[in-house]
């Protein structure tokens, strides 16, 4: 999980300064020292530690945090605060042309997720009502152009490519003459990368800039190259100019240095974060909900953005009808965790969740929740359609026969019983509260 390593670190930092009622400015500078070791083990520049450390102490040391009522507080605030400037402030979004086709030109090192990433980005495009066009420019590499077009067939987008014996600069230029033919009112051109930066390279780049005039030049890093994400940027940016950068692979980086070191770097915003497989996993990158998950206080705005994408609403108002009538059933149980699993994995899920990663972290790490669905799944699927909808009938005989038939033990399945059992109790104290009916709500998980 992204910044996982230093998110634990941090929150053991914050925890001890809240435990004091009143700090020193020894205090404050202690802490800031292992902050600074927590920021230089996730592989953040150098320069952008001391700059960061050094505007958070001097912040932290004035009298409004070291005299006020809860400084530990304040002392996350500013570190929130300054998280969120040195990641960019705000969202940036991308720009269109005031005429179509907006073009944009897909730049970096080869094995970056490029061919991928263009795909994804204009995946998300198309679903914001534009028409995309994919154009393979990618001459060199073995398969590149088949990549691009398996890429296209799997988002339903269309691929223009003219084999791999003409110039990617000819390419280009035809390829923007057919979209105004077909139009399409979004060109996204899938350029060659190098596993260095070199001259040949860099020359073909600004030819097809000065051929086809992007609108924006759309840099893809990979996140788990750490410090060099950022030399690549640098470099980049200085030859050829960049307006944003799309940081893929940020789910497989449990520092995730690159995001906090890059922006500041270059000064190109972070438009794009590769969080997965899957279209959606491509986000748009807000600054404020990073801070918030490094914190450990959770992204709300995400979390419902993500169930907003994956749930049913017909489903949903289904289900909120059945909880109303205490009709809740296995098979109801079963269909909402398939929704819950459409929407990545499930740690990521509990790290958007104001308060959970300050649980027992050691607890959560043990348990796998993804393989805990996968069994819960599949005991449910081992039992007949009478006993989904009526777990009272489950006896000694057929709890034996669904145990053997999913590979679990009784045990197991009488506590998956139990839980749903449960669950349906709390349904119906939150459906009574609704309705205005008194009495204090009891919560069966938290004993």
């Amino acid at each position: 999980m992204a910044f996982e390593s230093l998110s634990n670190k941090l929150q053991e930092v914050f925890k001890q300064l809240r435990s004091k009622g009143k700090l020193t400015e020894n205090d404050v500078k202690a802490a800031m020292r292992e902050v600074k070791i927590a920021l230089l083990e996730a592989d953040v520049n150098f320069k952008i530690v001391k700059q960061f450390i050094k505007k958070v102490t001097e912040r932290a040391v004035g009298t409004e945090v070291l005299e006020g009522l809860n400084p530990g507080q304040q002392v996350i605030k500013i570190v929130n605060e300054e998280l969120i400037d040195l990641m960019g402030t705000t969202q940036s979004k991308l720009t269109f042309a005031n005429r179509p086709p907006t073009i944009y030109m897909m730049v970096g090192l080869q094995g970056a997720g490029k061919t991928t990433s263009s795909g994804k980005l204009a995946g998300l495009l198309r679903k914001q009502g534009k028409n995309p066009l994919l154009v393979a420019c990618d001459v060199y590499r073995p398969a590149a152009i088949k990549q691009l077009q398996v890429v296209g067939k799997t988002y339903n987008i269309p691929v223009f490519d003219m084999g791999d014996k003409i110039s990617p600069v000819e390419i280009s230029k035809k390829a923007v003459e057919y979209a105004t033919e077909q139009k399409h009112d979004v060109i996204l051109i899938d350029t060659a990368g190098r596993l260095h930066i070199n001259e040949e390279l860099m020359e073909e780049l600004k030819n097809i800039k000065t051929a086809v005039r992007p609108q924006e030049i759309l840099l893809v890093v990979d996140a788990m190259t750490g410090q060099d994400a950022v030399t690549v940027a640098e470099s980049f940016d200085s030859q050829l100019g960049v307006d944003g950068i799309i940081l893929t692979k940020l789910d497989g980086d449990a520092r995730g240095g690159a995001a906090l070191s890059v922006r500041s770097v270059t000064s190109k915003p972070i438009k794009y974060i590769g969080m997965g497989e899957k279209m959606e996993d491509l986000e748009p990158f807000h600054p404020d909900r990073m801070a918030s998950r490094i914190l450990g206080m959770g992204d709300v705005l995400s979390l419902i953005e993500k169930a907003q994408q994956n749930f049913d609403e017909k489903q949903a108002m289904e289900l909120q009808k059945k909880m109303r009538e205490n009709d809740f059933t296995l098979d109801d149980f079963l269909e909402q965790m398939q929704q819950v699993k459409k929407m990545g994995p499930i740690k990521d899920l509990i790290g958007m969740i104001p308060g959970m990663n300050q649980l027992n972290i050691d607890a959560l790490n043990n348990v796998d929740p993804a393989k805990e669905m996968s069994r819960t799944e599949a005991i449910i699927q081992s039992m007949t359609k009478e006993e989904r909808a009526n777990p009272s009938i489950l006896n000694g005989p057929r709890k034996k026969r669904i145990a053997n038939g999913c590979g679990r033990s009784i045990a197991d399945v009488n506590r998956l019983v139990k839980q749903f059992e449960e669950l349906k109790k709390l349904m119906k104290q939150m459906s009574d509260m609704q309705k205005g009916k008194r009495g204090k709500m009891k919560f069966p998980f938290f004993r």
